[in-house]
């Protein structure tokens, strides 16, 4: 990672909510490997098997839910760390529309205590909010753009990041809460275990010779990142965040290569070497059939871009996954 500065994280006090997540693990794992003083809070602690095995004893773990005001005051105001990356959240569409409630608590509830518990506190330099693509809703004006498509999901989950991403405006706005906002595509690679996603659960049944259900109609478009992408991309928009005056601004992570689902399927297929099985079930509901983003913002700005092509990435993962199953 050439672009981000080991200097800069050498000793620097960070905050990471959901560090034992997917996305979390990856971006504790390289922010310790930074040198950074790493605190994170999850409502799971030792996940087997995960990226984060070996580097837990130089992370300050604090077991507790994000919807707890009194615990997000008490840790920031305890450990005061310079840069927050705020990643807890239900995560999975299918569980946020079974479950409403407890995902707009977690999404919404969550996001307004680290904005509330962060106000006024002068030595944050920087927070940086995990939003998706999702919290633009359904468009046919695509690729959505930062400044041109407005935020306006449909769905549970949807919903969720949309009101997410509109306190995170209002506490920028009128409290000068330091964050930026990441939207990013469908993040995937190695420790990943929520086979509900359509790339692990497709190894999965590749590797162990079972029958892929997929849920759409295979039509479906999405945009997908590797997470060691979307990881420099966090740290590069913390570490400039400051600098380049970067406060109340939103930036899409994006690969600008978009695949439909069955397409996708038929590549992991033949990058394991394994016949195709598969069943369409086109059974989905309240999920977004096309949806991708332009990151141009984010290769202007920031000097981001992905650098691990989609078959590269793939690899990668079906070789960690190899070593589960």
């Amino acid at each position: 990672m050439k672009s981000i500065s080991k200097k800069f994280w050498k000793n620097k006090k960070i905050l990471i909510t959901g560090f034992e997540g997917f996305l979390g693990s990856w971006l504790t794992k390289t922010l310790v490997e930074l040198g950074a003083s790493t605190i994170g809070i999850d409502k799971v602690m030792n996940r087997p098997r995960s990226v984060l095995e070996g580097h837990r004893n130089r992370v300050i773990p604090i077991k507790g839910d994000i919807c707890n005001l009194n615990l997000v005051r008490k840790t920031i105001d305890k450990y005061k760390p310079s840069i927050i990356f705020h990643l807890a959240a239900e995560a999975i569409v299918g569980q946020a529309n079974n479950n409403p409630i407890r995902t707009f608590k977690s999404n919404i509830q969550g996001t307004w205590n680290i904005l509330e518990a962060s106000r006024g506190k002068g030595f944050i330099c920087s927070i940086v909010v995990a939003s998706s693509d999702k919290a633009y809703g359904s468009t046919d004006n695509l690729p959505y753009r930062e400044d041109t498509s407005p935020l306006k999901g449909d769905h549970p989950y949807d919903v969720s990041k949309s009101c997410a991403d509109l306190l995170c405006n209002a506490y920028y706005n009128t409290y000068k809460v330091p964050i930026c906002v990441t939207r990013c595509g469908n993040i995937y690679g190695p420790g990943d275990y929520n086979f509900s996603r359509i790339i692990p659960e497709s190894i999965r049944c590749a590797l162990e010779g079972k029958t892929l259900l997929i849920r759409s109609n295979g039509k479906f478009i999405r945009d997908y990142v590797y997470v060691g992408d979307i990881v420099e991309g966090y740290i590069i928009l913390a570490e400039k965040s400051q600098k380049l005056k970067l406060a109340g601004e939103a930036f899409n992570f994006s690969d600008e290569n978009p695949i439909s689902v069955l397409a996708l399927v038929k590549k992991i297929y033949k990058l394991t070497r394994r016949d195709e099985k598969y069943e369409i079930l086109n059974t989905a509901k309240c999920e977004i059939p096309h949806q991708y983003s332009s990151s141009r913002k984010a290769r202007k700005v920031l000097h981001w871009y992905p650098k691990v092509s989609l078959d590269e990435g793939l690899n990668r993962t079906i070789s960690w996954y190899k070593q589960i199953f």
